[in-house]
Order: structure tokens, then sequence, then C-alpha cells
């Protein structure tokens, strides 16, 4: 039985609340501290969870409710130079499930609520203060918390992994802002198909509602870096017509940008990949989530891989007595998995931008592409058959992991 009775957990996206509800069925009292003034419901667009990050949250008994505010995507199809061609698929595993990422996280917070989970809300962390028992989190309000340890789930901007260490490298800027909208526009494509479009100038993603209504994501190639606050700080208008300008020569991404008013608009600011972070816990702290490990979003598996973190977090603290044995274990667990998808993520990152005489090979090369380099087997078949096995424990777990 593990020591730890006792957790804080830095930020209340999709790590944070998976992460305590986890503790929560590993017998420790998790309370979650969240800087903004509410649940982090307004931040986002959609994203897709892979069967991998469904199955782990099916272990804490998240995942139906996840599915309820989800669209089954069975299908994708890539779309270069106007023309389409079928992703193969794993015929052995469930649909992607494409979720707005705002009810993603109200759904998280809302189960985590209903395990016994506390939220406090305006805790912004500043420092801490580390004891031989425990951690003392001291917030920008003036008021102070106390546990055994502490969880930094607090993104890529995240104060615990510089807490941790002071020199550890922050996010790097993929060279793309992301947009993304729901419009109404009528489009011949069935309900569970996702499209990865590479336009003429820059890529796009884009999928149905059963009710008619069409989401689409944009990945805009911008020299200048926005964070989410720069970007949302620029009036919409501008957004829409460099968005207009951008893919008015796509079919359909032309009509989609015409489409798309300021109300609809969602700013996204800056896309980043997290570099492989050096120290993932130190003491009585340690990260998870994208503080730690945040693949491009040309993974598919970035909030898939937070949740699976999560849990592991969890089972490691369950099983093993002492904090930093346990978040070693852990880290043993994970950092392979997750380097591995963030570095084949960032290769898939450098397609997103090609050049003129790029785009034309891609064109010609594409039908090959799609039965070899593009084989579900190569690509994803290891990343969505991964699944945790809560019950077993973690020594066993640890053998044969470098």
């Amino acid at each position: 039985m593990s020591r730890t009775r006792t957790a804080l957990i830095i930020g209340g996206g999709i790590a944070g609340p998976v992460t305590a509800a986890a503790l929560h069925r590993a017998g420790i009292d998790a309370h979650v501290y969240e800087a903004y003034s509410g649940p982090s419901d307004g931040i986002g667009s959609g994203l897709a969870l892979a069967p991998n990050g469904l199955a782990a949250l099916d272990l804490l008994g998240a995942g139906d409710a996840v599915r309820v505010i989800a669209l089954p995507c069975a299908h994708t199809r890539l779309a270069v130079g106007g023309r389409e061609h079928e992703l193969p698929m794993l015929a052995d595993q469930p649909p992607l499930q494409v979720v707005d990422r705002g009810e993603l996280h109200r759904t998280l917070h809302d189960h985590a609520v209903a395990a016994g989970v506390p939220f406090s809300y305006d805790k912004r962390l500043t420092h801490v203060d580390e004891h031989p028992d425990g951690v003392t989190a001291h917030f920008a309000d003036g008021t102070t918390a106390t546990a055994d340890l502490l969880v930094g789930a607090d993104g890529i901007r995240s104060t615990v992994r510089t807490l941790i260490d002071p020199e550890a490298p922050g996010p790097d800027y993929t060279g793309m802002l992301g947009f993304g909208a729901r419009i109404d526009c009528e489009l011949d494509l069935p309900d569970d198909t996702m499209v990865f479009a590479f336009g003429a100038k820059a890529y796009y993603l884009y999928w149905k509602h059963a009710d008619g209504g069409v989401t689409w994501g944009a990945n805009l190639p911008s020299e200048q870096y926005y964070s989410l606050t720069e970007a949302r700080a620029v009036p919409a208008e501008h957004w829409l017509r460099v968005l207009r300008e951008t893919y008015a020569p796509d079919t359909p991404g032309g009509e989609f940008a015409r489409r798309t008013t300021a109300a609809d608009l969602e700013i996204t600011g800056a896309l980043h990949i997290m570099p492989p972070v050096p120290h993932w816990y130190r003491d009585r702290l340690v990260l998870v989530g994208d503080a730690v490990h945040a693949p491009s979003n040309s993974s598919g598996q970035g909030a898939s891989l937070a949740i699976e973190s999560a849990v592991q977090l969890a089972r490691c603290l369950r099983d093993i007595d002492d904090p930093t044995l346990a978040f070693a274990a852990y880290e043993r667990l994970r950092r392979t998995r997750v380097e591995d998808i963030t570095a084949r993520a960032a290769k898939i990152n450098h397609s997103k931008t090609p050049g003129p005489l790029a785009r034309k090979i891609m064109n010609a090369l594409l039908p090959l592409m799609v039965r070899t380099v593009m084989n579900p087997e190569k690509t994803m078949g290891a990343d969505r058959r991964y699944r945790i096995d809560w019950d077993a424990p973690v020594a066993r777990e640890l053998k044969g992991t470098p």
C-alpha cells in the first residue's frame, strides 16, 4: 500500500482532472488547482481521441461520457492537389473519437467532481516549499496548500517544469498558427470521415457532423510567433482576411474560409511541440501531460498520451511507497513511448508546408505512399493498440524496460 495519501494537481485542463480521478481510484486524495476563474472549457477547438486514450479513460469509468459528446471517425482521407485517397485503417481497432476540446474539458471535470475530487479556481502557482514529508504550494492570491506531493499538469508553459529544473527547455514553435471553426456548409462527405488536405499554400483538415455542419481546422504558416493571448488580441477580421487569401485556391478550403465568420472563428495561436524534457520529476514534484510531453497536433495522440500518463502515474504511486521511486518508475514506463510518437509527428509537421515542387512530388507519389509509408501498421498500429492493465503490479510491467 502506498504511503502517499494526498496530492496537489496544478492545472485543470485534460491531464489534471484525469490524474486526480486516477489517483482517487488508487486511494490517494487529490485536489485540482486551476489558474483560470472556472473550468477551462473555452480553449481550443476540435481534437481526436485515439482508441488507446479512450481505453485509458474506460479504466476510470469516464470513457462512455466522452463517447456521448464525440463523433466517431471510422475513415480518413488524404487530399493533395484536388485528388483524394482513402487511407487504410486498423480493422481491429475502434474509430477515432472527434470531440470539441471545451466539451472534453467539461466532461472530464464533471467526472472528477462526481468521483469526489475538489477543484479550486483563480489559483496561479508562484512557488513551492518542500519539506521532508510533503510540499506546500504558494499561489498568487496569497493562499497555500500542502500535500504529500505535487503534480504539474499545467501545460506547455508549465510553472512546475521550471520549478523542477530552471534550465528545462520550453516548447518549440512549429511555424504554424492554429484556427478552427464550426460552420454551416453543404458537403458531400460521410459523417464518419475526416479529410487531411494539403492546400495550395497551407494544410487544413475537416469533417462533417450529422446535423450537416462542418468543422474545419487550419494550420497557417507564419514566421511571426503569436501566443494564444497575442493571437486573440488581433481582430478576428484580420485573421479571416488572411485565411481567405491563403485558402482561396483550395476546394473546399476556400469555401470554408469564406463561410467562417468572426463569431465562428476559434483562435488557437501558435502550435507547439515539446522537445525532450531532461527531468520529469524532482523529490516530491512530478510532471504529466503537455507539461512534459506535447507532441504536435500531427500525432493525433496528444490528449491520449496525457490521459495514459495520468493513469500510469497513479498506478506507480499506488504500488511504490516512496514518491521519488514511483516517479522514476513512471518515467521508465512513459518516456520512450511519448518521445517516439513526438519524433514521428515532428517529421509529419515538415510536410505540412511543402513548396510547389515538393507538392507536385507528393501528388505524384501519393498512391504509392498510401500503400507503403502510410501503411497503418507502420504508422499507428502499436500506438493505438497500447493498453494499460490497471490491475497488474507495476513491478511486472517494469521488467524489460530500459
